[in-house]
């Protein structure tokens, strides 16, 4: 042993078992859990009981209009064709006020408004809380995806999924604990969104290509095609062996998460086959969700959940299909008939199993889009809308969460949040408390400070909690 082994081993050693015994005394111990050895993902226990006891985050990349959508704007039609009384700075030139050319109609006991585009949906509207005051920080897509998904917008952080498993491990050792299906490639900033950053590595989500139907193609080297299982398993075993060894002499936490990537991938051979595979649901479930990619997708979010799995993100494409600057009525109308009917489906079948009571769903994309209309270099109308930072909608279900609920508003035209504004800290604050943290407590200790999904931010929406 060399005398900075000696030190590092003993001295500093001793430092260490203080720490804990505060800790220990502090009631915290819980809140930072190890990936080291044991793999630091079996099920723990939260800071009180939550509601919820998993996450679908449906992503609709590229950002939605909420005016189109979610947020009736009567006031645009008043308006159409005139120039808005206030202008906020928008990315690019917008002209005059652009009413939605969908119409909006009055659903379930509640009578929330909700646009043609998510009529199926809609009929869920009474388990639904529409939050209508969001704001995010900047109208640019690679920020606002980092601040959504990571809690930052120009630093990196670790994803909020990959905070939600942090703190409540998962289920089922032989799957991931976060998934992220993204159908035909990465998004913007890629594998960004749903990073680990410096938790340690074994909280990544694991990212899965869902356009494909054969689970050998969604699942790359799910099959071996030499080692019999048992081999295989030896191998692992000795690799186990030597990497505890290389881990006494480095002590580096991603080695841990090296093995372990190693050791979920031989438990995925069996399990993931199993739950990836569709044909094993019965018909009428299928025909529930409809033909085509997102059906599919959607449909395997539940099996996922269903089998443990902490959080499942579900990616509407990955090439911003929803940034429509020009032609929004074509584009938006072909975009929501790909997931209205998938997603009131995800919400029919998680109700009829009663999963839906303690799962929270998620909808909603990086921002919103501008009421007044996108215009051409030249002046001339696009007949879309630009990116609007300032206002838009995200809405939440189950898991807690008081449904036929409107929350906060914006201005008359939908370009501003204006009553009760909800960041995005405030919207993880929410979820993390449905899940049942404290988010000012569920900290992680990196470069000498604890830092949090929140940073020094986030309020609880508790009049969104049933």
């Amino acid at each position: 042993m060399t005398r900075r082994e000696l030190l590092s081993r003993s001295g500093l050693g001793l430092g260490a078992l203080a720490t804990l015994g505060v800790l220990a005394d502090a009631g915290d111990l819980a809140a930072a859990p190890s990936p080291a050895a044991g793999g630091g993902l079996e099920p723990r226990t939260p800071h009180f009981p939550g509601r919820a006891k998993r996450v679908i985050h449906i992503f609709l990349n590229g950002g939605p209009s909420h005016v189109d959508t979610f947020d009736p704007k009567p006031m645009l039609a008043k308006y159409a064709g005139q120039p808005l009384p206030e202008t906020p700075l928008t990315e690019r030139k917008t002209g005059a006020a652009f009413p939605s050319p969908f119409r909006f109609r009055r659903y379930g006991e509640s009578g929330i408004e909700v646009s043609e585009l998510f009529a199926e949906t809609a009929r869920h509207i009474d388990d639904i809380a529409v939050i209508r005051s969001m704001y995010a920080q900047v109208p640019n897509h690679e920020p606002s995806l980092m601040l959504m998904n990571c809690g930052d917008s120009v630093r990196p952080r670790p994803s909020v999924g990959a905070w939600v498993l942090y703190g409540l491990g998962t289920e089922n050792q032989n799957l991931p604990g976060f998934i992220a299906l993204c159908p035909g490639g990465y998004p913007i900033k890629g594998v960004e969104n749903w990073q680990a950053g410096f938790l340690p590595g074994a909280y990544q989500g694991t990212y899965i290509d869902s356009k494909h139907e054969r689970i050998d193609r969604m699942i790359e080297n799910i099959d071996h095609p030499q080692a019999s299982t048992d081999a295989q398993r030896r191998q692992l075993d000795l690799l186990a062996t030597l990497g505890a060894d290389h881990r006494e002499a480095i002590r580096d936490d991603r080695l841990d998460a090296r093995i372990q990537s190693f050791e979920l991938a031989f438990r995925m051979q069996v399990e993931a086959s199993e739950a990836f595979d569709l044909a094993r649901e019965p018909a009428h479930v299928r025909a529930l969700y409809g033909e085509g990619i997102h059906g599919r997708q959607t449909l395997i979010a539940r099996r996922l959940v269903e089998r443990g799995v902490r959080y499942v993100q579900l990616w509407h494409g990955a090439g911003q299909p929803w940034d429509n600057h020009d032609n929004i009525e074509a584009n938006h109308r072909r975009l929501a008939a790909e997931i209205d009917r998938p997603i009131a489906a995800l919400l029919t079948d998680l109700k009829a199993r009663g999963l839906l009571e303690d799962t929270l769903v998620l909808w909603g994309g990086e921002f919103g889009r501008t009421p007044s209309v996108e215009l051409s270099a030249d002046g001339k109308s696009l007949l879309g809308r630009d990116h609007n930072h300032y206002g838009f909608s995200v809405w939440m279900a189950g898991g807690g969460i008081k449904g036929g609920t409107v929350f906060g508003a914006t201005d008359d035209f939908g370009f501003r949040a204006e009553r009760d504004p909800v960041s995005v800290h405030d919207l993880h604050a929410t979820m993390l408390h449905l899940l049942g943290f404290n988010h000012e407590r569920l900290t992680y200790r990196y470069a000498g400070r604890d830092f949090r999904l929140t940073d020094v931010h986030g309020r609880v929406l508790r009049e969104l909690l049933a």
